[in-house]
């Protein structure tokens, strides 16, 4: 039977009530498959048994969910990265170490310009540069001289990373940090236990001294130091101190908790699942685990930059699943840090625009990276081009055209039907994380008068998808899901129209 319903609730629920009693069903924080089948919800890890099916190792990949961390974080979606160091007034990319901290010396630096210009572009959390792969700190740390204290700004008494919590502070943003673990000045590194020990003292730090910490950045460089030997991260004990001292926080990219796409271009996979295999090393051990975080126990870090991770090909000899979600990180310049000769090489709006679509717009966190100048601000091309992009999404995203429309469920489809024909180009999906990511693929279709007609589609979904296609004007439009590992749980679906005026 199909029933037809007319929502004045906020959209974020209205489709989402339509949806729970067709598609899915919860009982005790469990879910359950129409044929009253567990689906393991609850867990952002789960291992596989020898002689399960390919069949059932999807059903126990539909029921993988977010962590609490990571499902605050992917509601986040869009994040600003800050780029700023002794690399700013030395116009390098990746310092070596042995630069003179009395370069560093912003004459107008203001963490509170930064942190405005992030936020008034939409984005809800900042992470800045604590530490890059020269060693240069920017707070003034006791186990090193490397820092802010031997520069003449503010005569050695600043701290560029508390200025920025304060500023996160101040508008509302959360706060991140960035500290790189491979370190081109400090002498111990390469020394095994030695270099861990100060690299935890550093990380102590900036989890003690900053207020709540809610993503912790490691990239995965690890090339030589000073003493022309490379170190063997203790990334175990790094996670154990940043769970003991801020359970809130995602650890990110090689971390247990977000993992990188695989490029710096801002642009995410057309399929994206969020469920990844084999990230375990001896998945039955964690499994066991009493650990509020089990996967961290055997978690293994690296890159994962391959164009299939999630599909079933990729899952049928998995030995483990977790949630993993993807984090896609761009510049708004061609380098991460400021160089003065690429003030004409800022990104466009739309340009910016084009990224959000393929990264925040494909189930992937979307971190862009400004960096300030030598004086210590943004530049005003950047700003520029950032409050364009801003104003672009604004127009894009202010009304959603299914407002006010009877909806229909039926056989794997949504139906709407509205009073009167719309033009819209642009449509949103975003799946209940909360409960998975199930859906594999997807189309919608439009009512010409006689037939539907297709005229869009995907493949996943997971937290967000957009889709952009040339203008349609209808009154009857259809949300059909093609292609499911589960009871698919849509949170809400959107229609919009880019005017581009």
């Amino acid at each position: 039977m199909t029933e037809f319903v007319t929502f004045a609730e906020k959209r974020m629920t209205r489709t989402k009530l339509i949806l729970s009693a067709a598609l899915f069903f919860l009982t005790g924080g469990q879910s359950f498959s129409q044929e009253g089948r567990p689906v393991y919800h609850g867990s952002n890890y789960v291992t596989i048994r020898p002689g399960e099916t390919a069949g059932q190792i999807l059903e126990k990949a539909a029921g993988v969910t977010p962590s609490a961390n990571q499902l605050e974080w992917q509601r986040i979606g869009f994040a600003g990265f800050i780029h700023f160091g002794i690399n700013t007034f030395t116009g390098k990319e990746w310092g070596d170490g042995k630069d003179d901290p009395r370069l560093f010396n912003p004459s107008k630096l203001d963490a509170g310009q930064w942190v405005r210009v992030m936020s008034d572009a939409g984005m809800k959390l900042v992470i800045i540069t604590a530490r890059h792969h020269d060693g240069f700190c920017l707070w003034p740390s006791k186990y090193t001289d490397y820092t802010v204290a031997a520069s003449p700004w503010k005569q050695g008494k600043g701290d560029v990373v508390g200025a920025v919590a304060a500023a996160c502070r101040e508008y509302g943003l959360k706060f991140g940090v960035y500290l790189s673990p491979w370190d081109r000045h400090e002498p111990s590194y390469g020394e095994g236990d030695k270099y861990d020990r100060y690299f935890l003292d550093q990380l102590r730090e900036l989890l003690t001294g900053y207020g709540e910490v809610s993503e912790v950045w490691f990239d995965g460089a690890c090339g030589e130091g000073a003493n022309g030997k490379k170190q063997e991260y203790n990334w175990k004990s790094y996670y154990a101190m940043i769970r003991e001292l801020q359970p809130k926080a995602v650890i990110a990219i090689m971390g247990p908790d977000v993992r990188w796409v695989g490029t710096e271009t801002g642009y995410g996979r057309e399929t994206e699942w969020s469920v990844i295999p084999d990230r375990i090393r001896d998945p039955d051990s964690a499994a066991m685990s009493e650990r509020e975080f089990p996967a961290d126990e055997g978690f293994i870090p690296g890159d994962l930059t391959a164009a299939d991770l999630g599909s079933p090909n990729r899952l049928t000899d998995a030995r483990s699943l977790i949630w993993y979600p993807a984090e896609t990180d761009v510049s708004i310049r061609p380098g991460w840090f400021f160089h003065p000769e690429e003030n004409n090489k800022v990104k466009t709006p739309e340009k910016l625009v084009e990224i959000y679509f393929h990264s925040v717009g494909m189930n992937s966190g979307l971190l862009m990276n400004v960096p300030p100048d030598r004086h210590g601000l943004i530049h005003k091309k950047d700003i520029r081009s950032l409050t364009a992009m801003k104003k672009i999404l604004d127009r894009i995203f202010r009304n959603n055209l299914l407002d006010g429309a009877a909806s229909s469920y039926r056989n794997g489809i949504v139906e709407y039907t509205l009073p009167e024909p719309v033009t819209f180009n642009v449509a949103m999906v975003c799946e209940d994380i909360k409960v998975g990511q199930r859906i594999a693929q997807f189309h919608l279709e439009a009512w010409d008068g006689s037939t539907w007609n297709r005229i869009a589609g995907g493949t996943t979904v997971g937290n967000k998808r957009l889709l952009r296609f040339s203008e349609v004007n209808a009154s009857k439009i259809r949300f059909v899901v093609d292609s499911t590992r589960g009871e698919p749980a849509i949170l809400d679906i959107g229609l919009y129209r880019d005017g581009r005026d």
